[in-house]
């Protein structure tokens, strides 16, 4: 085989990740939704929070395309700014849960024994509870806000990150290039992170991009319920709370922000199974 066939690791995976068609239309999804967000004060038309009581409940029309809410908001503006607030929500709480989880599962798969036991018998325990119920916990004894609702949703993401990569771990300590490190004296803390971190990073990233769907979802539903967001904050889940009392009279309150978040879930869920997909190779 000549230099000029050989590809580098990043090469080939864009060249698997290619061929899934759906995963690249999602991932063109989320690039125009976190641009959208990103460039929300210069494209969003209308102000988020300025009342317009001269278009109260106006049904879409070319001034405001997604039509106005109770307090003549546009619709649509209030999603561009809403998509900052869900997309931050969401990408913080998986990053806070994954360094937690990471940290987690690879000392208890590292070490084994009895620091194992009571690590996996913590998230165990967590684990014994659907994913929204501990946020609810957390949000209720904190209190509603964005910051809480982040440490929340990460709280749930911790248990199944610290599973995942302490399965990777406890194959990865019986590999060869790892006892041969441990041989020779290397310290445990550079075993766990030159050694064992990089390898369970593919399964991690796959996961955190899955997880990302989730993650909106629980903010989302924290706020239909209150514990979320508050008013005015233009988050996707307060919104379709607040078009509750309008069903019927004006629809367009709740289907435009339900469809906004059917559709970042529905983009960052076919995205991750294209990256499982485009990473299998390295997980065998």
């Amino acid at each position: 085989m000549t230099m000029t066939n050989i590809r580098s690791p990043g090469r080939e995976f864009w060249r698997r990740f290619r061929r899934q068609h759906v995963a690249m239309v999602s991932l063109a999804v989320i690039i125009i939704l976190v641009a959208a967000a990103f460039l929300a004060p210069w494209i969003a038309p209308y102000s988020q929070t300025t009342p317009d009581y001269d278009a109260l409940l106006e049904g879409p029309s070319w001034a405001h395309w997604a039509g106005t809410d109770s307090y003549g908001r546009d619709i649509l503006s209030r999603m561009i700014w809403g998509g900052q607030v869900s997309l931050t929500v969401g990408f913080l709480s998986v990053v806070l849960g994954c360094v937690v989880g990471v940290a987690l599962g690879i000392i208890s798969g590292f070490f084994g024994g009895w620091i194992d036991g009571l690590i996996m018998r913590v998230i165990d325990v967590m684990l014994a509870f659907p994913g929204i119920l501990p946020a609810i916990a957390v949000v209720a004894i904190l209190g509603p806000g964005l910051v809480n609702v982040i440490y929340a949703i990460a709280l749930s993401a911790v248990p199944v990150f610290a599973r995942l990569v302490r399965g990777t771990t406890l194959a990865l300590k019986e590999t060869l290039y790892v006892q041969a490190s441990r041989s020779i004296g290397v310290s445990r803390t550079k075993l766990m992170l030159r050694h064992i971190l990089p390898g369970t990073l593919p399964a991690v990233i796959v996961y955190a991009s899955l997880r990302m769907g989730t993650s909106i979802l629980t903010a989302a539903a924290l706020s239909f319920i209150g514990l979320g967001a508050q008013p005015p904050s233009p988050e996707w889940g307060a919104m379709l709370s607040d078009g509750r009392s309008y069903l019927g009279v004006a629809d367009h309150i709740t289907i435009f922000p339900g469809l906004a978040i059917l559709i970042t879930v529905l983009a960052f869920n076919l995205f991750g199974d294209g990256l499982r997909d485009a990473l299998d190779q390295k997980l065998r």
